[in-house]
C-alpha cells in the first residue's frame, strides 16, 4: 500500500524545452508529450486559444485577431508569459492529479545559458504549476539518454543540435570538460533556405515550406547518386502573386552550408579545448550525435571528414534529451551531482 500510495503521489516530469519542439517525461509513464513550442493568443483578449500542434497548424496563416508564437528563440524564453502558459499547458495535459501535489520537475537548459536566462526557465516553470525546478544542461542530458558512461573517467563527446542551439560536450566523472555552446540550430537552417529562395528567385515562403524543404532536398554533404528536386510555392515579390518554382538538392546543400560550417566549427573549437587523455578516448569511442538538426542528411559523414573521427547518430535522436531527464527522475540520487546548481 505503500508503494502505491507514493506512485500516487509521484508527479516527477521531465521536460525539454525545446526552441522547436517540447517534449515531457513524467515517471513510471515515459514520454508522453511531443509538440511543437507554439502558443496561438487571441490578440484582442490576449487569451490562448491553442497551444502545441493546434498552434503549429495556424503559423503563416492566422486571421488578423489570432497570432501564433513561438515563445523560444534560441534555446532560451524569449516570451516569458506564453511560455509560462506552455508549460503549464502541458503540466494540466499529463498529470492526472497536479492539485493533489505539485510536480517537481527537471527542465534542460542550453550549456551557454546566463544566469538570468537560467532563472527566466526556472521562474516560469515554478509559476506554470511545479513544486520545485531541477536545471540539467542540455548536452549532459542528452548524453545520459543516449546511455554514454558520463559517470565514468571516459572522454564520451556528444553533439546535441535542436531547433534554436548546437550543444557540443565532452563528459567525463560526472561533469563536462569543456563545451560549446552555439545559438544555431535547425531554425537557422530553414532561415537560410528563405533567404536562398528569396535572393536566388524572389519568391517568398514560410517557414513549414523551408522546413519541408530542408526535409525533402537538404544535406550537408552530397548523399544523392543523382540530384533530386521538388515544386516549391510561395508568393513572387515583384509581381505579388503565387508563384511555384523548381528547386534542387544541389543548390539547398549550398545554402545550407553556412549554418553547418558553423556547427563543425564549434565542434573544432571543443575538440581543441580538449585534454589529451580524453581526446584518446574520442578517438576510441567516437563522436555521438542527438537532437532533430542530427538528422540532416550527410551531416555525421561531413563531421566525420572534417574531424577524422568515428560519428554515430543516436536511433532516436529526437528523444535523447527528455529520455536523459527522464533517467534522472527515475533514479535522481544517481545524478544529483550532475544537476546544475543556481544561486540566487
Amino acid at each position: 500500500m505503500a508503494f502505491s500510495f507514493s506512485n500516487l503521489l509521484s508527479n516527477d516530469i521531465g521536460i525539454d524545452l525545446g526552441t522547436a519542439n517540447t517534449l515531457v517525461y513524467v515517471r513510471g509513464r515515459g514520454i508522453v508529450i511531443d509538440e511543437p513550442s507554439v502558443v496561438a493568443v487571441n490578440t484582442k483578449s490576449q487569451k490562448i486559444v491553442a497551444v502545441g500542434s493546434e498552434a503549429k497548424e495556424m503559423l503563416g496563416r492566422e486571421p488578423p485577431d489570432i497570432k501564433a508564437h513561438r515563445p523560444l528563440r534560441d534555446g532560451v524564453i524569449a516570451d516569458f508569459e506564453f511560455t509560462e502558459e506552455m508549460i503549464r499547458y502541458f503540466i494540466r495535459k499529463v498529470l492526472k492529479n497536479p492539485f493533489l501535489i505539485r510536480p517537481r520537475v527537471v527542465a534542460c537548459i542550453p550549456s551557454g545559458i546566463t544566469g538570468v536566462e537560467m532563472r527566466a526557465v526556472r521562474d516560469a516553470t515554478e509559476r506554470a504549476g511545479a513544486k520545485n525546478v531541477l536545471l540539467i544542461s542540455e548536452p549532459m542530458a542528452a548524453a545520459i539518454g543516449c546511455s554514454l558512461p558520463v559517470e565514468e573517467p571516459i572522454g564520451s563527446m556528444i553533439i546535441d543540435i535542436g531547433g534554436g542551439t548546437s550543444e557540443i560536450a565532452v563528459i567525463s566523472l560526472g561533469g563536462i570538460v569543456t563545451s560549446k555552446s552555439v545559438r544555431i540550430g535547425g531554425d537557422e537552417m530553414d532561415e537560410a533556405i528563405i533567404q536562398h529562395l528569396r535572393k536566388a528567385y524572389n519568391l517568398q515562403i514560410g517557414v513549414r515550406m523551408a522546413e519541408k524543404i530542408k526535409c525533402n532536398l537538404g544535406s550537408a554533404f552530397p548523399v544523392f547518386d543523382e540530384e533530386i528536386e521538388m515544386t516549391v510555392k510561395g508568393l513572387d515579390l515583384v509581381g505579388a502573386t503565387p508563384r511555384a518554382v523548381t528547386v534542387n538538392s544541389e543548390e539547398i546543400r549550398e545554402a545550407l552550408s553556412q549554418p553547418v560550417n558553423d556547427i563543425i566549427m564549434a565542434v573544432r573549437q571543443t575538440l581543441e579545448g580538449t585534454p589529451a587523455e580524453l581526446a584518446a578516448d574520442i578517438i576510441d569511442r567516437g563522436i555521438v550525435m542527438s537532437g532533430g538538426g542530427s538528422r540532416l542528411r550527410g551531416f555525421d559523414q561531413r563531421i566525420m571528414i572534417e574531424t577524422n573521427l568515428p560519428v554515430r547518430p543516436d536511433e532516436e535522436p529526437m528523444t535523447c534529451v527528455v529520455r536523459g531527464t527522464g533517467k534522472i527522475i527515475e533514479n535522481y540520487a544517481h545524478y544529483e551531482k550532475m544537476l546544475v546548481v543556481l544561486r540566487d
